[in-house]
């Protein structure tokens, strides 16, 4: 579903309830990336959903690297852990969901390496009003803009914009196991932070389970 823009190189959230396979969509990545375009893949595997709870990691993860976490709140360690002693091109995280794993996410994505995780959450709507998934699309902060910006851009004095550079590039909604929602981050955002709604792909498998990707539909009208 998103084999082309695994060949960007670009980091990627992945959103979505609980069963609709972000998890197993986590795994065939690390799958791909490890034996198909070589990369250099560890993953960071805090419940052993990806990898497997045995001494020989399970197959289905290709030639990627598995780092077990001993208890869940050590999860941010071992990512740091991963970079600085594994030299990787890709981490693979699954279930961002604290300060902490924010901010290592970030320093990540500062050092040039190609992320993929999952976060809880079913739009992006839900990230943007999260405090602590906020960072991870830049984190949103009030703006006072001056008399003549404000009648430039047809706004108030007191608005909401973006802070940072986003730590993934694109997010994927998950909403259902062929029904995904496409957005380039910084534009999404940007756009949504405006009132406005931001066009987006669908990607979706008909009914050969063949992919088909409809691209710039309206965000609100899906």
């Amino acid at each position: 579903m998103v084999y082309d823009l695994l060949q960007y190189g670009k980091s990627i959230l992945f959103v979505g309830r609980p069963g609709v396979g972000k998890t197993t969509v986590m795994r065939e990545i690390a799958r791909v990336l490890s034996d198909e375009f070589h990369k250099r893949v560890v993953i960071v595997d805090t419940s052993n959903e990806i990898g497997g709870d045995g001494n020989i990691p399970h197959s289905a993860i290709g030639d990627a690297r598995r780092m077990q976490v001993p208890e869940p709140s050590m999860q941010h360690r071992v990512m740091i852990e991963a970079v600085e002693n594994h030299m990787p091109e890709v981490i693979i995280v699954d279930e961002i969901g604290t300060d902490a794993e924010a901010r290592a996410c970030r320093s990540i994505a500062e050092r040039g390496i190609m992320l993929i995780g999952t976060a809880h959450g079913q739009r992006l709507e839900n990230i943007m009003k999260n405090p602590t998934l906020c960072d991870l699309i830049g984190g949103i902060e009030p703006v006072t803009l001056g008399d003549a910006e404000a009648r430039a851009r047809n706004c108030q004095k007191s608005i909401l914009e973006r802070k940072a550079p986003p730590t993934f590039d694109f997010l994927i909604e998950m909403r259902e196991r062929h029904y995904w929602v496409t957005h380039q981050i910084d534009k999404s955002v940007d756009i949504l932070l405006r009132g406005r709604n931001p066009l987006v792909e669908v990607r979706k498998r008909n009914q050969k389970l063949k992919v088909v990707i409809e691209k710039s539909k309206t965000y609100d009208k899906l």
